[in-house]
C-alpha cells in the first residue's frame, strides 16, 4: 500500500504540518506522520526511513525549521522523492531553514517549497501529485479540485469587480 509520510523535526511543527494531512485526508491519501530529528534522533530518522520505504512510502514530506537538515537527511536515506518544508519561527523567520533545505548537494534532490503553512498545504498537492502518476482516479480529484478552485475565484471575483466597458 503506497502512502505519503510526514516528518516534522519538533512537536512545534505539528500546527503547521497538520495542514498537510488535512489535505491529504480530504483526498483520501494514507499517510503516516511522525516527530524525528536529523539532529537529536538520528537512529530514529535512519530506522524509521528505512522501514517506511520497506512498507511502502512513496514520498516523504519533511518539515523543519533552522538548520533544516531533517529533509536532506532522509533524501540520503532513501531514493523516493522528498519534499522539504522549511518552517518559520528562528530569529530570522525561517530564511535559515529555506536555506538549508534547499541548498542540496548535486545528486540528492529534495524539492524545497515556501516557508510554513503555504509550502505545507503545497506538500500535501505535490506528494499527491507525484502519487497521481500510477493512480488515474487521484489524478482525477486533483483535477476536480483544481477546476473548483478557479471556480470559487470567479465566484469571489464577481461579488467586488468593477470593470470599464464590456471587459469580461
Amino acid at each position: 500500500m503506497k502512502f505519503v509520510s510526514i516528518i516534522m523535526g519538533s512537536k512545534s511543527d505539528y500546527e503547521i504540518v497538520s495542514e498537510t494531512a488535512k489535505i491529504l485526508e480530504e483526498f483520501d491519501v494514507k499517510y503516516e506522520m511522525i516527530i524525528s530529528s536529523a539532529h537529536r534522533s538520528p537512529t530514529r530518522t535512519h530506522q524509521y526511513v528505512q522501514d517506511a520505504d520497506a512498507r511502502g512510502a512513496a514520498v516523504f514530506v519533511c518539515a523543519a525549521g533552522m538548520a533544516a537538515h531533517l529533509a536532506g537527511a532522509v533524501a540520503a536515506y532513501s531514493l523516493k522523492p522528498v519534499i522539504g518544508v522549511p518552517m518559520g519561527g528562528s530569529a530570522v523567520n525561517g530564511v535559515d531553514a529555506l536555506y538549508s533545505t534547499v541548498q542540496m548537494p548535486a545528486g540528492m534532490p529534495v524539492a524545497t517549497l515556501a516557508i510554513g503553512k503555504a509550502g505545507a498545504k503545497n506538500a500535501a498537492y505535490l506528494a499527491m501529485q507525484i502519487l497521481a502518476l500510477s493512480d488515474e482516479n487521484l489524478a482525477l480529484k486533483l483535477k476536480e479540485d483544481r477546476e473548483k478552485q478557479a471556480k470559487s475565484l470567479e465566484i469571489d471575483s464577481k461579488k467586488i469587480e468593477v470593470l470599464l466597458g464590456g471587459a469580461k
